[in-house]
């Protein structure tokens, strides 16, 4: 394998790397950097299928939080070590890799809910830092957490709490199309319980395969249901393939269509001419109300790769300054030093503050609403920002839930 340095790809020893079988060793004690080595942080994102479109700006997001510091951390030379997830169980295979063979002090990623509920697991056993910038499960911060595991993604329960009273807004019977595992699943479920509360009713369901290529059998069930609204729960290249063939199939602007959690990378794919919807979202790099901060993270993307930093940059990069921040911090690659100082740190930017909350490690962030503009005339600015939820910052703890009702018991 290769070692991976932001920018730069530089030879090394010869390791194993993908998602090959590895004989499970025992478990090795966090490493200790010496003076003479690299500080090594792992990266665990998919390098491939319908995910990869996001994961490529994770990445770069990730690489210019380290290149930001030119390298450094603790004062000494930092390194990234970035392995697949093609699946839960490679992906917890290279996990295992990145601790024992290249002796990395913590790891960054988790990009499909399915994939970080298995590497938080394992994470705990491994008692190795796990900083998890993408996956929105609600479990992960929920039932599952534990004490290595932090998490950047708004919950998909709270996330579909504050997009509910948007659907809402458009009528009462709804008709959910979802992925057929954790991340849509997760989404049904919060969606359901949200209709209800309303008095809504559930005209029709589909839960569907992930990477399914022709939607055009549920687009016509959606059709003949007559929903006031349909909630969405399809991830990455899934959402981008149904809304180009909600487009084809004349139904663009005849039934609103909202879902939480768009990535940029999938209203991209679709087109200015196909793009639809109403979404939550993390960050957008057109947002006026971007903290200085973020503008310049967002000038900075713009020079180093000729295009826009998509949310998912800003996402690995806030995930990786909240580690690298708490590396130099503490000076020192402990793991118990290391997840204090992250239950520890704090970044303000404009008026915005950012921190994990200590009873469960969910990073606490609103939210913004966005709807595609009626009218798209530039390549990458698709959405106009509607709110901010919740509206007011103070109840910004209360709307993540109490730590009864999220379920977290970190023992």
């Amino acid at each position: 394998m290769t070692v991976t340095t932001p920018g730069l790809v530089l030879p090394r020893r010869k390791l194993l790397m993908g998602a090959s079988a590895l004989a499970v060793a025992p478990l090795a004690a966090p490493h200790i950097a010496r003076a003479a080595d690299p500080i090594r942080i792992g990266v665990l994102l998919a390098k491939t299928g319908g995910i990869a479109a996001q994961t490529e700006y994770l990445a770069n997001g990730t690489f210019l939080a380290l290149e930001e510091r030119k390298n450094m951390l603790m004062g000494q030379p930092a390194e990234l070590v970035w392995l697949d997830e093609p699946s839960p169980q490679a992906a917890t295979q290279n996990m295992q890799k990145l601790v024992q063979e290249n002796k990395v002090c913590a790891i960054l990623g988790g990009s499909l809910s399915s994939n970080a509920l298995a590497e938080e697991a394992l994470a705990k056993d491994l008692k190795i830092p796990f900083v998890c910038d993408n996956a929105a499960a609600t479990d992960i911060t929920g039932k599952n957490c534990n004490r290595y595991t932090f998490r950047l993604n708004t919950p998909v329960a709270v996330q579909q709490a504050m997009l509910s009273p948007f659907a809402a807004k458009f009528g009462k019977k709804w008709y959910h199309i979802t992925s057929s595992y954790a991340f849509g699943q997760d989404i049904l479920k919060s969606s359901r319980e949200n209709l209800k509360a309303i008095g809504g009713t559930e005209v029709g369901v589909d839960e569907v395969p992930l990477n399914t290529p022709d939607y055009s059998s549920f687009i016509l069930k959606i059709r003949a249901a007559k929903p006031d609204v349909v909630v969405g729960g399809l991830a990455a290249g899934d959402l981008s393939t149904f809304l180009k063939q909600w487009n084809e199939l004349g139904m663009k602007g005849k039934i609103p269509f909202v879902e939480i959690a768009i990535g940029d990378t999938d209203i991209w794919a679709v087109g200015p001419e196909a793009a639809d919807g109403i979404f939550t979202k993390l960050w957008w790099y057109n947002n006026p109300n971007n903290p200085p901060e973020e503008k310049a993270f967002a000038a900075e993307y713009l020079k180093k790769h000729g295009k826009p930093a998509a949310d998912k940059a800003w996402m690995g990069w806030i995930t990786a300054k909240s580690l690298f921040d708490t590396l130099d911090a503490v000076k020192s690659t402990d793991a118990m030093k290391i997840v204090e100082g992250l239950e520890a740190w704090k970044f303000s930017a404009g008026q915005t503050a950012y921190s994990y909350r200590k009873f469960d490690h969910q990073m606490l962030v609103r939210n913004l609403a966005v709807q595609v503009k009626p009218k798209i005339t530039d390549k990458w600015d698709y959405f106009d920002v509607k709110a901010v939820l919740p509206e007011n910052p103070a109840d910004v703890d209360k709307v993540f839930g109490t730590e009864a009702e999220i379920g977290c018991k970190m023992g």
